[in-house]
């Protein structure tokens, strides 16, 4: 939501506050605690869920469902803004969760990944218009332009573009995101036995702060600048940077850093 500025179908979940809703999750595991779901015509969704270990989560920014599920099942890379996306990795890599990639998304893939399916008969069929009727508004707003899950054509379009690997976009992603997992691997995963969530903030103009308390007794902390502006920065920060750069009296636009304090 935060990246697309996307209302429609099971979005309209998130539209609320999307960064107060990415404090929630990082603060306390998930984003819905009970609230009711506007996608869900009221029902409540979630339950408290902040003593739970921060392992007991899978954060990502795309999988199979976020993608395949949208009319023409393109990616964030294909319309998102790079630096967006690229802070969204730093903090969905580096916090105590399980991270999750989608097949690609470590390079930024741009090819499509359409829902396709090789089903025969009635239940290809049947497939074809529950898609339709789940996903109402993509077939009003586009027609047939939404390809066909049965079209072999669907499913060649969903195969990964692996030459994007080697372009220049596609090394300098691929290396921040090995750059992020050897940081996690050397600093972060040693920890995780035993953390325990610590609250998480965001402020309307972008800024995004979150803790953790880990195992070892060290405090893990992000600050971020989840908008297209520079923020003010006043005070000191406490603990080492392991990933990112000081930021002095001002954050700049989607900036991202993480620190340790040892106990």
């Amino acid at each position: 939501m935060l990246l697309t500025g996307e209302t429609q179908g099971y979005y309209r979940d998130y539209e609320r506050s999307p960064r107060n809703d990415i404090a929630r999750a990082l603060g306390s595991g998930f984003v819905y605690q009970g609230e009711a779901s506007a996608h869900r015509d009221g029902q409540l969704r979630g339950e408290p869920s902040g003593d739970l270990a921060p392992t007991a989560f899978v954060n990502f920014l795309q999988n199979h469902d976020q993608i395949g599920n949208r009319a023409f099942g393109d990616r964030l890379a294909s319309g998102a803004n790079a630096r967006a996306i690229e802070a969204g990795l730093a903090i969905t890599l580096l916090a105590p969760a399980i991270p999750m990639l989608f097949m690609g998304e470590e390079w930024g893939s741009k090819a499509p990944f359409p829902f396709f399916c090789d089903f025969k008969g009635d239940l290809a069929e049947a497939v074809r218009k529950g898609r339709r009727s789940e996903y109402e508004w993509a077939y009003r707003k586009y027609g047939d332009d939404v390809p066909d899950p049965l079209a072999l054509s669907t499913f060649q379009s969903a195969v990964p573009d692996w030459n994007a690997r080697n372009v220049k976009d596609g090394q300098e992603r691929l290396a921040l995101v090995r750059e992020l997992l050897a940081i996690r691997r050397r600093e972060i995963i040693p920890r995780l036995a035993g953390a325990a969530f610590g609250g998480a903030d965001a402020a309307d103009n972008g800024r995004l702060t979150a803790r953790w308390r880990m195992g070892d007794g060290a405090t893990l902390g992000l600050l971020a600048n989840l908008s297209d502006q520079t923020i003010a920065q006043s005070g000191k920060t406490a603990g080492a940077i392991i990933w990112g750069a000081e930021t002095g009296d001002s954050i700049a636009p989607w900036s991202v850093s993480w620190r340790l304090e040892a106990r």
